[in-house]
């Protein structure tokens, strides 16, 4: 079990973070180009490269009209952002990049042994994994991943990169029978309780993140509790953002009105609610992609704001 005496050292990250994540990988190929169960080709992989450069040109407008560039930072994969990681580097910019395969049920590493390498090749300041583990769900599975996170937690501490670690309960079964079928009494009744579970047995097998990348919760006194969790044990300085998880910009702005009200969140990670539908529009040929990336920037700042105005 880990506790206080085995912590990384400079455990935690504390000031505000406002990430615009597009490491989507199969579910952008697939979802926009209509790509599945294949490799892109290279031209596609240009093409879906440079829509990704268009939200990156949305994100640097924005920073422009006065998202504190200190606060901002972009979460983008190397297949299809390897020119954007390296420019926004270059340029001072907080980065993150994914170490997991993409649309997997459990983590694995991309590039397998290799892992290390690839993340060094970018020097991000976070390196964040997306994880699906529910603390009642398959025990060897859960194992399984934890042993591999934690892998990947000794490497991210041992060089210095922050860890971010973004957690999904999937709703067993039996939890779905328990509240009639109905996902939204799941996630408001019961998935509250099952993060905290599962930050906890994660923090036992030894994996320490500096960020958790959570879903969305609809009561204050719930992020309290998994800020709560976040913290124990020592990990005073550890934060936490909300993922937007796709939804509409009304649920995501309701659900950032509530976390800001709650000290130990300190930012959020909202992604296809702010760029998906102006990327769409360039795809169907309604929108310029000087367009788009206008109204990238103005979705992304709207968000930003709201977190300020929400703080006070």
């Amino acid at each position: 079990m880990s506790n206080s005496t085995q912590l990384p050292k400079d455990l935690g990250f504390t000031r505000d973070l406002y990430i615009m994540p597009f490491d989507h990988r199969g579910s952008f190929q697939e979802k926009l180009f209509g790509i599945k169960g294949r490799t892109p080709t290279a031209e596609e992989t240009r093409e879906i490269a440079s829509y990704k450069q268009m939200i990156y040109e949305g994100f640097k407008v924005a920073l422009e009209a006065g998202v504190p560039r200190e606060k901002a930072g972009i979460l983008a994969d190397e297949q299809f952002g390897s020119e954007v990681l390296l420019d926004c580097k270059a340029n001072g910019y907080m980065t993150a990049c994914p170490a997991e395969k993409s649309g997997q049920d459990e983590f694995d590493f991309e590039y397998g042994t290799e892992f290390g390498a690839h993340i060094k090749k970018f020097n991000p300041t976070f390196v964040k994994v997306l994880v699906r583990y529910n603390p009642q769900g398959d025990h060897t599975g859960n194992q399984r991943q934890a042993e591999r996170l934690k892998k990947l937690s000794d490497f991210c501490h041992s060089n210095q990169i922050k860890y971010m670690f973004e957690l999904l309960v999937p709703a067993t079964a039996e939890q779905l029978k328990s509240v009639d079928g109905s996902t939204a009494r799941f996630d408001h009744e019961l998935r509250p309780q099952l993060m905290v579970e599962s930050m906890k047995q994660l923090q036992n097998s030894g994996v320490e993140a500096d960020v958790w990348k959570l879903e969305g919760i609809e009561k204050v006194e719930d992020w309290k509790k998994v800020v709560e969790q976040a913290r124990t044990g020592g990990r005073s300085h550890v934060g936490i953002i909300l993922l937007g998880r796709g939804e509409n910009a009304e649920k995501v702005r309701h659900w950032l009105s509530t976390a800001a009200q709650v000290p130990g969140v300190i930012g959020f990670a909202v992604g296809r609610t702010i760029f998906w539908e102006p990327l769409k529009s360039v795809k169907d040929g309604t929108r310029t992609r000087e367009q788009a990336i206008q109204q990238i920037a103005h979705n992304y700042k709207s968000f930003c704001d709201l977190w300020t105005a929400a703080r006070k």
